[in-house]
């Protein structure tokens, strides 16, 4: 049922409006998941027993293109909801393509991080620290995968069936996910790297 011509074409329909309700509650119901997460890591990042410390193992470089990569992919996701908005289907794949991309950056940059900590001998058994640190970020890292394959089986449906109620309503709410993702790294940057590194 239609319900206001003049709201963007992702709040249209009733349904519609009730998805992205519905999708702010999932998004709290994360909040809790990841604020959980980071009690556990405060309360265990002093606890390195014999193992490595944060300021042995963080490497700033690494971490600066996670967050330019992250951050930049937010903005382009933004771009590609506006260029939605305004009916313009090749500049929104564009944008969302640009924002996949990053954050496959992002991911291969990740892994390439862990699995250097696993070669400098900081593994999930080596310390309470280690465990909460590699809990927290990779189940960060997970949402950001099932984020990527998200975003592109939307490109698919967009390429195929153009701008409808429901591809529409499925971009905006997967931009909400990814500025989700956004925000938690940057406590996960703040929280995590540069409390690691001091």
């Amino acid at each position: 049922m239609k319900i206001n011509d003049a709201l963007p074409l992702e709040y249209r329909t009733e349904e519609n409006s009730n998805k992205i309700f519905g999708f702010w509650l999932f998004l709290g119901a994360e909040i809790v998941l990841f604020s959980t997460l980071f009690a556990v890591y405060l309360t265990l990042w002093n606890r390195t027993g014999s193992g490595p410390t944060g300021k042995d193992i963080f490497e700033i470089n690494g971490v600066i293109w996670e967050t330019v990569l992250l951050l930049t992919s937010s903005f382009t996701c933004g771009l590609g909801i506006h260029a939605m908005r305004l009916g313009l289907k090749k500049p929104m794949m564009i944008f969302f393509g640009i924002t996949l991309l990053m954050g496959l950056g992002f991911l291969g940059i990740e892994i390439t991080e862990f699995v250097n900590y696993v070669h400098e001998g900081a593994t999930l058994q080596t310390s309470a620290f280690l465990s909460s640190l590699f809990v927290l970020l990779g189940t960060h890292g997970l949402h950001v995968t099932m984020g990527f394959l998200w975003g592109a089986g939307i490109l698919i449906q967009i390429k195929r069936q153009g701008f409808t109620d429901e591809t529409t309503n499925k971009s905006f709410i997967f931009s909400l996910y990814w500025h989700f993702l956004d925000v938690v790294w940057i406590f996960i940057f703040s929280f995590v790297y540069l409390k690691g590194l001091m």
